[in-house]
């Protein structure tokens, strides 16, 4: 399709013209395209699904996934309210929920199996309908599992409705189903493509990291998941942080799994060598009670007094690491403005206080073996060594790494869809109610403009491309994000 230079057309106008004629060469193809796209306008509004602080709890994002928060529900009833009890709806549910393991139970109870899979085929063919007419043939098609598209979309666009001329067409199509033994993979297959079309898109707005046993699970079922966004939270950016190398963000990390008792995830979810750390903290830390480093251990846990202490010890050995890197990281930002955040300088380690805004504090456990009072944030060297060994492990691990790029391609600050602007934590504002301008880099930035700097920020302390002082910039800057007073992830003063 040639676009003729006409005095109406701005250049802007014969640029993008000009791109949309290599897609569509011909006026059939654009009329086609433009007819198709309002058609799509008129279809109903596909349900979104807002999910936020998954924190790792895998089944429980499992199970709401599946359900979507009640919306298969609201389905079945709107379908057999009228014909099927409150008991038979709930059932059907369950099926549609967890296809597998129902069918199992089942199949100890029920006598006739035959008629048991041919009523239940009709009904999640009725659901399977009832939750596509918001979608187009050719979307529908894209979300059906390969081995059952082409029955699927038989059933789905024939009726069983008695008088329909071809009734004995789709009532033989689950005969045969049933009659060749695929009638337990096709409900399964059935169930999880009403899973998958009963929510249009699934907006995740932060905060899969952390605390949680399973925040590696909750990425593997994402990557089978079609539509879908995430908007960072601060956890996340933690995570990330630690991946693309920060020594301070891989502190943490370990720091916060320690303290929830959570150290599987790193070692079992992605391979983290943490021998090392445990080796140095019962060397280190032998005699030290640990106390106030004991983690938060879920009651049954089969956590036993020696691997609470081991936690403890591991722990206690990654704080002060921990606080070590940051007050190297305070010294070298000035610009930070995070001097509150320097305190082992504020230790008087003779007497076992802190002080803190003018008061001096008791310590709860004033045992460092490793910190030099004349030089309180430089690493022994087998701090360094441990520190180091740790920070190859996390940028070594495959998982990990997959996971991370996975949160940078379907992730960003924020996002706007349908006029839904999706953001974790918060937007720096001023007292007045006006965006706080920030300085980052040596540049203002304000709203948007901030998001979309620290956007690109991230991305760069990842991925590179500015040239490696830059990069150690934004790598430093991944670490301000998780605790800064001005980032908007974090958005406090201490």
């Amino acid at each position: 399709m040639s676009v003729s230079v006409n005095k109406t057309y701005s250049a802007a106008d014969l640029k993008f013209l000009n791109l949309l004629s290599e897609k569509f060469p011909t006026i059939a193809d654009a009329t086609t395209e433009i007819i198709n796209l309002e058609a799509i306008l008129n279809l109903p509004k596909g349900t979104e699904h807002f999910l936020t602080d998954l924190h790792g709890e895998y089944e429980a994002f499992r199970h709401v996934l599946k359900n979507a928060s009640g919306v298969i529900r609201q389905k079945v009833h709107e379908v057999f309210n009228n014909t099927l009890r409150e008991s038979e709806m709930t059932e059907l549910c369950t099926l549609i929920y967890y296809p597998a393991e129902k069918l199992q139970l089942i199949k100890q109870k029920e006598s006739n199996l035959d008629d048991w899979y041919k009523v239940t085929l009709n009904q999640l063919t009725e659901v399977c309908r009832a939750v596509s007419v918001k979608y187009t043939r050719s979307k529908v098609r894209k979300m059906l599992p390969p081995d059952f598209s082409y029955v699927i979309q038989e059933l789905l666009h024939e009726s069983d409705s008695p008088g329909s001329p071809k009734q004995s067409y789709f009532n033989g199509i689950l005969n045969s189903i049933i009659s060749i033994g695929r009638a337990d993979a096709f409900i399964i297959a059935m169930s999880n493509v009403i899973q998958c079309l009963t929510i249009d898109r699934l907006h995740i707005i932060g905060d899969i990291f952390d605390r949680g046993p399973g925040p590696h699970f909750i990425f593997d079922t994402l990557a089978q998941y079609k539509m879908y966004d995430i908007q960072w939270g601060n956890h996340d950016i933690l995570w990330m942080g630690a991946a693309a190398g920060n020594m301070a963000s891989i502190a943490n990390v370990i720091r916060v799994s320690a303290r929830y008792d959570n150290l599987d995830v790193l070692e079992d979810g992605y391979g983290i060598n943490l021998l090392p750390l445990a080796r140095f903290a019962m060397e280190v830390y032998e005699n030290s009670p640990c106390k106030p480093y004991q983690p938060k251990v879920m009651q049954n846990s089969g956590v036993t007094e020696r691997d609470v202490l081991l936690m403890a010890q591991m722990h206690k050995a990654i704080s002060v690491i921990q606080f070590k890197i940051e007050g190297q990281m305070i010294k070298r930002h000035p610009e930070y403005k995070m001097e509150g955040r320097a305190l082992l300088e504020k230790i008087d380690y003779e007497k076992g206080t802190i002080e803190i805004d003018g008061k001096d504090y008791p310590l709860k456990d004033a045992d460092f073996p490793t910190v030099d009072p004349r030089d309180p944030y430089k690493l022994t060297p087998g701090e360094d060594q441990l520190i180091r060994t740790l920070q190859a492990s996390f940028l070594n691990s495959d998982k990990l790494q997959k996971h991370i790029r996975l949160l940078f391609s379907k992730g960003s600050m924020y996002l706007i869809v349908n006029s839904n602007l999706m953001y974790h934590a918060s937007i720096p504002m001023t007292d007045e109610g006006e965006f706080k301008t920030v300085i980052v880099d040596g540049k203002p930035y304000a709203g948007r403009s901030l998001l979309d700097k620290l956007d690109r920020l991230t991305r760069e302390a990842y991925f590179g491309g500015n040239g490696a002082k830059s990069q150690q910039m934004a790598l430093d800057y991944m670490w301000y994000l998780w605790c800064g007073p001005e980032s908007p992830f974090f958005d406090k003063a201490k």
